[in-house]
């Protein structure tokens, strides 16, 4: 059976981001942390060792992979900053082309720093990616204190 690597563990957030080296990266990461929290009314947990994840869901795939993952979430990493989002919601892609300099992958979205983006076009992602989850896997979409 597939053991998932990400999984929400009890590490401070805080002491987290305070142990950024970037002093620059660690302000962008504080920032985010206040964004992500205010916009989801999540409290933030760690997910594994290094994504901050805001509630959470439960998914089951058709092959009988499961498990809980973050509904929204990032991770100041030493290049980029990695912001997670709902991958499957079609509006995705319009709200990105005003968001700002940025890349995406499969399901990361990453940036440099906050400096390049749209903030309010970063909360509308975030509320976009949750109310996606929540009705996508409504058995699990967002317990979390």
């Amino acid at each position: 059976m597939y053991e998932l690597k990400t999984k929400e563990t009890d590490s401070s957030v805080i002491e987290f981001i305070e142990k950024i080296d970037n002093l620059k990266k660690r302000e962008d990461a504080f920032k985010l942390l206040d964004i992500f929290t205010e916009t989801t009314g999540y409290k933030a947990k760690m997910w594994g060792t290094s994504i901050i994840g805001f509630g959470s869901y439960h998914y089951k795939y058709e092959s009988g992979h499961e498990g809980d993952a973050p509904l929204v979430g990032f991770s100041p990493r030493k290049a980029k900053i990695s912001l997670y989002f709902a991958t499957g919601d079609t509006g995705r892609e319009e709200l990105l082309q005003k968001f700002g300099k940025h890349t995406t992958g499969k399901a990361c979205v990453y940036i440099n720093k906050i400096a390049d983006i749209d903030i309010e076009i970063l909360k509308e992602l975030i509320n976009r990616s949750v109310a996606f989850l929540q009705k996508t896997y409504p058995q699990g979409g967002g317990a979390n204190d």
